[in-house]
């Protein structure tokens, strides 16, 4: 197996067993990783417009994130508002569950990221990060990271 082939079912089984291992800790709040991204990122920098929390999700990157919306609006966690200076637009912003949700996510998030620190402990993770970055530094995906960087 040459090298950028190992390279890239090694990225592939990185991201299946993170978002695996993600989905069994957010399954008792009720949400998807999906889901919780879009939680996170309008707690991070809503209200945003659709357009806005699509050009910031990693998850939905190059589709519209309209479905992940609706469905976070229909159980509460996610109101739709139209600004005053603008009628034709909709802002979505987090309620109060959203909120109170959003920071249960981030605990769970943030034990994932012990766990990886733990992995990763005595590893110089620079030469790696460094060429993820310029791997999808000009696609949809790393520059929806780039832009909440």
């Amino acid at each position: 197996m040459r090298a950028a082939e190992e390279l890239r079912y090694l990225i592939l089984a990185a991201q299946r067993e993170g978002n695996r291992l993600l989905a069994q800790a957010l399954r008792p709040l009720g949400v998807t990783p999906s889901q919780a991204e879009v939680i996170r990122v309008l707690g991070e920098h809503g209200p945003l417009s659709l357009n806005g929390l699509g050009e910031l999700l990693v998850c939905e990157s190059g589709n519209s994130p309209s479905r992940l919306a609706d469905r976070l609006v229909t159980v509460g966690l996610v109101r739709r508002d139209v600004p005053p200076y603008d009628r034709r637009a909709v802002e979505l912003s987090l309620t109060e569950e959203g909120v109170r949700l959003g920071r249960r996510i981030a605990e769970v998030e943030e034990e994932l990221y012990r766990s990886i620190d733990a992995a990763a402990e005595g590893r110089d993770l620079e030469p790696v990060l460094g060429f993820l970055r310029a791997f999808v530094g000009d696609l949809p995906a790393g520059q929806a990271l780039a832009r909440r960087l």
